[in-house]
């Protein structure tokens, strides 16, 4: 026998090697939410007559901008098993902040520095009494999201503030790429993406948060203070909410009190249908783009074809029980 034959003796089939490569492609989590995007606009480019269009396209980059990084702090929170119900109303005081202080004659900058102070203040505050209380995160941020919206509410005194200032407005600018409209906003979103990918996969911050939310005592008896890990993801994730406000202000120069009541279920939505799990240890922020895109077509098909904003409403949420439902039989599936 030659040396040739002996040595492709042992070696598996050619079939096999592909058909084992195929499954690995195919049980990466961004599979699933990559092929729910493309259904979704196959579905309403064949629907509407409007849907595929170049603006259109233009506009659901726009809108997805602000739910897109509320979804990537929700995302971080999620990680490690936790969840930010408080989130759009957090963005929402953001913007109120920003706006009132420059509208009274205040500077810009400062009120960015005091809007996004305020964002970051409460995100640490929830960090604050999950991890020292030890209180449920849906509690903790069911109780900022009360009481976020009733200062929203109280400090915009019943009103809403026009943004004229350039600063403020800065993301809602852009350019048009092969008759596309992309606004800075748009790159600022993927930028913070790619920050926030290498961090969680490239760096020990980001090992830590997987750790803790996959099994948080088996991570403190290997050394990691998950304590303080936990803390920074609300503070980091506090920091994206305020960032979301400055590009809410560009997206529409005016801060409403009333504005993205969904936020957190858009931004939840956005999460879950990227293929992070709720319960915590599992998922990747690149998920959560496609699930942020997927969300926005959604919107804007239904609202092509006609449908009501309250069935688009309930069309979200059924969604996320979809999508929560499939990561938990997946979830059993691989402890049996």
């Amino acid at each position: 026998m030659s040396a040739t034959s002996e040595s492709g003796a042992g070696a598996p089939p050619a079939a096999v090697v592909r058909r084992e490569r195929l499954g690995r492609a195919l049980r990466n989590p961004v599979i699933g939410p990559l092929g729910a995007l493309v259904i979704a606009i196959v579905v309403f480019t064949l629907t509407t007559d409007t849907f595929a269009t170049v603006g259109n396209a233009s506009l659901i980059l726009q809108q997805s901008i602000v739910i897109g990084t509320l979804a990537l702090g929700q995302t971080l929170i999620i990680l490690t098993a936790g969840i930010d119900l408080a989130n759009g109303a957090i963005a929402v005081l953001g913007t109120i902040v920003m706006a009132k202080h420059v509208v009274n004659g205040g500077d810009p900058l400062l009120a960015l520095v005091l809007g996004l102070a305020i964002t970051m203040l409460l995100g640490t505050v929830s960090g604050l009494l999950v991890t020292r209380l030890g209180l449920p995160p849906f509690i903790v941020t069911l109780g900022i999201l009360t009481v976020t919206y009733a200062l929203a509410r109280l400090y915009a005194e019943s009103r809403s503030y026009p943004v004229a200032d350039r600063l403020l407005r800065i993301w809602g600018e852009g350019t048009t790429v092969a008759g596309v409209r992309i606004t800075w906003g748009t790159f600022l979103l993927l930028g913070l993406f790619a920050l926030f990918w290498f961090m969680l996969g490239r760096t020990a911050w980001g090992r830590h948060v997987y750790a803790v939310g996959n099994a948080p005592e088996a991570a403190r008896l290997t050394g990691i203070n998950t304590r303080r890990t936990v803390l920074s993801v609300y503070v980091a994730a506090g920091a994206l909410y305020g960032i979301a406000a400055w590009q809410a202000l560009g997206r529409i120069p005016n801060a409403d009190p009333n504005a993205y009541q969904t936020g957190n279920l858009d931004s939840i939505t956005a999460v879950v249908i990227g293929g992070t799990s709720l319960f915590g240890g599992r998922g990747s922020v690149i998920g959560t783009l496609i699930g942020t895109l997927v969300v926005g077509v959604l919107r804007s098909g239904l609202t092509q074809a006609g449908i009501d904003n309250l069935y688009q409403d309930v069309a979200t949420g059924v969604l996320v029980i979809v999508a929560v439902s499939l990561d938990q039989i997946s979830r059993r599936r691989a402890a049996r």
